[in-house]
């Protein structure tokens, strides 16, 4: 899939399934929501804001009100690439998202998910 049809999805329709991806392995939508925070910056209410007004995904990354920067440091492979080799600035930021849900669901603790705090 190219990248701008990524962007253009709406996270309305993504969010849905990061939460379903962690509590099909028994996590909570609290824990992928406080990864989204940390990750992004924004607020609880104002990822519930962005999933109301169907905002699209590459909005919602380029609109982050604080991307944190210790985000640079998460390594690994998501959907067979790493996404610390990704040079798509704007998709690297989604498979930074991708990545530590996937580890979420993998069961990580969450003090190890977010270890860059």
């Amino acid at each position: 899939m190219d990248h701008e049809k990524v962007y253009a999805m709406s996270f309305e329709k993504i969010y849905p399934l990061l939460v379903a991806k962690a509590e099909k392995k028994g996590r909570t939508k609290e824990e992928v929501d406080e990864i989204i925070c940390w990750l992004t910056g924004y607020s609880t209410q104002e990822i519930e804001g962005a999933v109301e007004r169907s905002v699209p995904y590459g909005d919602f990354f380029r609109n982050a009100p604080c991307l944190n920067p210790n985000r640079k440091q998460i390594k690994g492979v998501v959907c067979g690439v790493r996404v610390e080799e990704i040079e798509e600035p704007l998709m690297q930021e989604i498979r930074y998202l991708d990545k530590l849900v996937d580890e979420l669901a993998k069961g990580k603790a969450m003090e190890k998910i977010l270890r860059f705090s």
